[in-house]
C-alpha cells in the first residue's frame, strides 16, 4: 500500500466525507492496503438495517432529504449502490460520444436512443431515453458557428415502469458526459463570474455562476435548432413532469467534470422557476456530482440550499478539477468575512482518494471513480513504488495553478486554448 513507508504498491485509496456542518474540518484520508480488498474502497455499514429497509422505502432519504445524514460516513451500502448506478449511466455518454471526424454522427451520439443503454452495456438499467440534449460551446456561437455548433452533451430518461417499482418512484433522469472538445475547454476555464439571472420575474443578481459553464447551458445552437441546451431541457423535464403528475417522482441529474457543472446548473434553474412544484409538494431534486468543479458564488450555494437543490459531491481528494475555478478566491475564505465574491462548492462531499503513479490521468478518470466504489481495485496498476519522489497529481496541480495565474491577467482566446490543451493532455477535466 502507497503509505510513504511502504513501496509495496503505487496507489493508495480511502475515503472519508465531509458535509455542511462541518464545512472548516481538515480533510484526512486513512491508507487502505490493497491486499485487503474486503476493507479497501470504502467503509460499509452493517447490512442489518439495510435489509430490513431496502431502496424502495428509504428512496427520499438516498435522494438527499436530510443531507445524506448518517449515510455517508460509514457510507451506507444503499447509497453506494445509487451512486455507482448513476455513475454507470453518465459513463454511458463517453462511450456513445462520436469522435470519429470520418464519421456521419461526429460530435454526436453514435446510437439512437433505443439502443444507447443497451450498446453501453446497461440494457437493464430500467431507463427509458426520451431525449438527447445538445450544446454550443461560447467559442463556437463567438464564431458565428451556426446551426452546426451544437455537441451531443447527454440525454433525458425516465424509469420503466418495472424500475420504478423497484426505485419507488418514478425517476426522471438528466445524464451529462464531461468536457471532450477544445471549445468546450475554453468554455470551461474563463474563470469569471457572472449574475445567473435565469427567473426574468426575480433576477436575483447576487447569485453568479461561472461565464463559461452558464454560455454552455444558455447558447443558442442555431437558426436551424431545437434552442439552447438550457431550453431543450426544461421543455424536457416540464413535460415529463406533467406526464407523471400523480405519481411519486423523483429528478435526478448526473455528470461528471463539466457535465455536473451543467447538472447543478439545470437543478436550481428547475428549482427557481418551479418546475418541481405541484399542488401540495415538490418533487425533489438531486445532483449526482461526479469530479465536478466549483459552479457559483456564495450566494449560488445560498440559493441552491433555500430551494432545497440536493447535491453530492463525488470528489476524489487528489483531483485538481474539483479544485476549479477558485483555486485561492473560494469558500474558504468565508471565514475572514471575504466569500461574497468568491466561488464555493454545493452540497454534500463523499471524498475519494486514489491515484495511480504511472497514469496521473486517473485522478479525474470517471470510470476509476465508479470502479473504486465498486471494490474493484484491480484496475489500480501496481507500478512504481509510491516514494518513488514523483508527485505527478501535485505537478498537474501546480501547472494548472500557473496557468490560472495567468488567465487573471491575460485571458484571451489563444491562451484558454493552451490551457485546454495542458489539460486535456494530463486527461484532468
Amino acid at each position: 500500500m502507497a503509505t510513504g513507508a511502504s513501496s509495496s504498491s503505487a496507489w493508495a485509496v480511502s475515503l472519508h466525507a465531509r458535509s455542511r456542518r462541518c464545512r472548516w474540518r481538515s480533510r484526512t484520508a486513512v491508507a487502505v492496503a490493497p491486499e485487503k480488498p474486503a476493507a479497501a474502497a470504502v467503509r460499509v455499514r452493517s447490512p442489518s438495517s439495510v435489509a430490513e429497509c431496502g431502496l424502495a422505502s428509504m428512496w427520499r432519504k438516498i435522494q438527499g432529504a436530510d443531507d445524506w445524514a448518517g449515510l455517508v460516513e460509514p457510507l451506507n451500502p444503499v447509497l453506494r449502490d445509487e451512486v455507482v448506478r448513476y455513475g454507470e449511466l453518465v459513463t454511458a455518454c463517453y462511450e456513445a460520444f462520436d469522435l470519429d471526424p470520418t464519421s456521419p454522427r461526429f460530435l454526436k451520439c453514435k446510437h439512437g436512443k433505443a439502443r444507447l443503454l443497451h450498446e453501453s452495456g446497461l440494457g437493464s438499467a430500467g431507463y427509458e431515453i426520451t431525449r438527447y440534449i445538445y450544446a454550443t460551446p461560447p467559442e463556437i456561437v463567438g464564431r458565428g458557428g451556426g446551426g452546426g455548433g451544437g455537441r451531443w452533451i447527454g440525454y433525458v430518461a425516465v424509469a420503466t415502469d418495472e424500475a420504478a417499482r423497484r426505485l419507488g418512484r418514478r425517476d426522471v433522469l438528466v445524464a451529462f458526459r464531461g468536457t471532450v472538445t477544445k471549445s468546450e475547454w475554453a468554455a470551461n476555464l474563463m474563470s469569471s463570474l457572472t449574475p445567473a439571472r435565469l427567473d426574468p420575474h426575480d433576477p436575483r443578481p447576487e447569485v453568479k455562476v461561472e461565464s463559461g459553464f452558464l454560455g454552455l447551458y444558455t447558447n443558442e445552437r442555431g437558426r436551424f435548432s431545437h434552442g439552447s441546451c438550457r431550453e431543450q431541457l426544461l421543455k424536457e423535464v416540464s413535460r415529463l413532469v406533467k406526464q407523471h403528475e400523480t405519481e411519486e417522482m423523483s429528478l435526478t441529474l448526473a455528470g461528471h467534470s463539466m457535465g455536473s457543472a451543467l447538472a447543478l446548473l439545470l437543478g436550481y434553474d428547475l428549482a427557481e422557476l418551479g418546475i418541481n412544484r405541484r399542488a401540495d409538494s415538490s418533487v425533489p431534486i438531486t445532483v449526482y456530482s461526479y469530479g465536478g468543479p466549483r459552479v457559483g458564488n456564495w450566494g449560488f450555494k445560498e440559493r441552491c440550499e433555500e430551494l432545497r437543490v440536493k447535491v453530492l459531491r463525488v470528489a476524489n481528494v487528489r483531483d485538481p478539477v474539483t479544485k476549479l475555478p477558485g483555486l485561492f478566491l473560494n469558500e474558504s475564505l468565508r471565514r475572514w468575512g471575504a466569500a461574497a465574491g468568491c466561488y464555493a462548492h454545493v452540497g454534500v462531499e463523499l471524498a475519494l482518494d486514489f491515484f495511480e503513479v504511472k497514469n496521473p490521468a486517473c485522478v479525474h478518470d470517471m470510470a476509476k471513480y465508479v470502479a473504486l466504489l465498486k471494490g474493484q481495485h484491480s484496475i489500480f496498476k501496481e507500478g512504481a513504488p509510491a516514494d518513488s519522489g514523483i508527485n505527478w497529481a501535485g505537478k498537474a496541480a501546480v501547472l494548472l495553478r500557473k496557468k490560472m495565474e495567468e488567465l487573471a491577467w491575460r485571458p484571451d482566446t489563444a491562451l484558454l486554448s493552451q490551457v485546454g490543451i495542458l489539460v486535456q493532455s494530463l486527461g484532468l477535466i
